[in-house]
Formats: structure tokens, C-alpha cells, sequence
């Protein structure tokens, strides 16, 4: 989802303090108020002049800009501050400008990184103080397509004093962030270019096996059970276990034999007097092994 425009203040009796959440039980755990990890009132938020136009929540736009003042590319990276209140809950991120009576939620799957920034303060650039430096992705990630380009922006929240620090802002982003991981990150590590998510063993037909994993093949992606192993005639499940085994446990299924003493438990004293091991190997001075009881 994308980031959204909003046009009404939000009130702080709409979230449930950070403290409050932590020193007691919820009373309920669906449909409970979001909770509040921090509140910067009256912090900066910076953008360069070019990308004005993206964020609702400043007042300015960009206007005619002086040639010489203009990089590379045609683009003025002038630094451009605006006063606005910022809430980092546990739903989203929100930035709510009150003189404007504008906002804008940002989903955090849309904070594509942040980090803690030291940069010039626009006040007094004789000065460097430390921001919040996020990079958000405005558009839709289900809407765009893998030849377009994701339209993103820079933005810097420069907490004030009476609000906290940078440090409480960043762990805060962090924190939130982690209750809303990105869906498509998670399908992807799940699931290799076909579409699989399954591992089954080797030998199972019409399965491809999987590079650098011997004797590992991808299974069904619908949850389903793979193809059975050649020549062991299907399947074994707990619906049809009584056609292969006798409540005791024998080997009754038709079809190829298992051998002789196949799916059943041999007897100590039975082992001995073969002399065979637990491994089914003949037993000599130099494989034997210590007996315990």
C-alpha cells in the first residue's frame, strides 16, 4: 500500500502510550489502538527543493528556480525545511503538518531505508546536527512493473529538543518496522523462480533437483504430496496403513516383497544367535561392540 494523504489531526488519545502497553496485559489483542513508540512534535522535516511536489505536507512549491542554482541533471538539491508534527505507532508513520491541515501515513514496508544522518542544519549551517535520513518508495510495489522504475524520495526528520533524541526516533522506526516485514521479501525467500516451496528426497518423479543440493528435489507449492518413489507403489498414510501392515506390525501389502523379517522388531536374543549387529552386519573381534542392557 502506498502512502496516504490525510486532512484531519491526529489526537494522542487515539494510541495507547508505549509505556502504558508494556506495563499491563492488552484487554483485548484485535482491533486495540495502535501504540504510540513516539511522538515528535514540532520536528523539521527536510527534502530537497525538487521533490516538493511529492509530499503533500509542505507548504512551498517549487517554483522557478535560478539556472545557477541548478546541478547536474537540471535538478536543485536545496535543502527545504517545514515544521510538522511526526507519530511513529505501531500501524504506520505519520506526518501531519497543522498549519496546512495536511498529512500523510506512510505504510513501513515503504521506509525502504533509514539510518541516523549528520548533516548542516538549515537554521545555522555553521552548525551539524544529526536527522533521521529515510528513503520512501511513493509508489504502489504491487502496481509497478519490473521495467519501471519505483518512484522514491529522500526525507530527513530532524526531531526538536523538547521531543526527544534522534537515537529514540531511529530505534523507534526500527522497532515498528519489524511488526510489518515486507510480504514480498518473505515470498521470496520461501519460494525459488518456479514457484516451489517444497523439498522432498530424491528419486521422486517428475522433480527437477535443486543446484548444490544433492539428493534434494522441490516438492509441490499447493501443499500437496509429491509424486511416489519408483516402485514402491504408493504412498503410506495413516488412512491406508492397514493394507500394508497387521496390527502387529507385519508387512502385509501387496504388490513387491520387502524380504523375509521386513517391518519387524528382531529380538536380542535372536540377534546373538545370528550373529549379527544392530546394523545387519556379521559380527568379528574387530566390529563388535560393547552389549548393554
Amino acid at each position: 500500500m502506498p502512502p496516504t494523504t490525510i486532512h484531519s489531526a491526529l489526537a494522542l488519545d487515539s494510541f495507547t502510550p508505549l509505556a502504558d502497553h508494556q506495563s499491563q496485559t492488552p484487554e483485548v489483542f484485535f482491533g486495540a489502538k495502535p501504540v504510540l513508540h513516539f511522538h515528535a512534535a514540532g520536528a523539521r522535516a527536510l527534502v530537497t527543493r525538487d521533490q516538493l511536489s511529492k509530499l503533500p505536507i509542505f507548504a512551498q512549491t517549487q517554483g522557478e528556480v535560478p539556472s545557477d542554482d541548478l546541478q547536474p541533471g537540471g535538478l536543485d538539491r536545496t535543502m527545504v525545511a517545514e515544521v510538522i508534527d511526526a507519530y511513529i505507532s505501531s500501524e504506520n508513520l505519520t506526518l501531519f503538518n497543522a498549519t496546512t491541515s495536511t498529512g500523510i501515513t506512510i505504510p513501513y514496508p515503504s521506509i525502504s531505508l533509514h539510518a541516523v544522518q549528520t548533516l548542516d542544519d538549515p537554521a545555522d549551517t555553521a552548525q551539524q546536527i544529526q536527522g533521521l535520513y529515510m528513503q520512501l518508495e511513493l509508489s504502489d510495489p504491487y502496481g509497478v512493473s519490473e521495467d519501471e522504475e519505483p518512484e522514491t524520495l529522500e526525507l530527513t526528520l530532524i526531531p526538536a529538543v523538547s521531543s526527544g533524541s534522534v537515537q529514540q526516533l531511529f530505534e523507534a522506526v526500527s522497532n515498528c518496522s519489524n511488526l510489518h516485514p515486507d510480504p514480498t521479501v518473505e515470498d521470496e525467500d520461501m519460494e525459488d523462480a518456479d514457484g516451489n516451496g517444497r523439498i522432498v528426497f530424491e528419486g521422486s518423479v517428475g522433480y527437477e533437483g535443486i543446484s548444490g543440493l544433492p539428493g534434494a528435489l522441490q516438492g509441490a507449492s499447493d501443499g500437496g504430496l509429491p509424486p511416489p518413489f519408483p516402485g514402491s507403489g504408493g504412498w503410506i498414510t495413516s488412512e491406508n496403513v492397514s493394507e500394508y501392515f497387521d496390527e502387529e506390525g507385519n508387512w502385509i501389502g501387496e504388490g513387491e516383497s520387502l524380504g523375509e523379517g521386513a517391518g519387524r522388531v528382531r529380538r536380542r536374543d535372536e540377534v546373538e544367535a545370528n550373529g549379527v549387529n544392530g546394523d545387519g552386519e556379521h559380527e568379528s573381534e574387530e566390529n563388535k561392540r560393547p552389549k548393554t542392557d
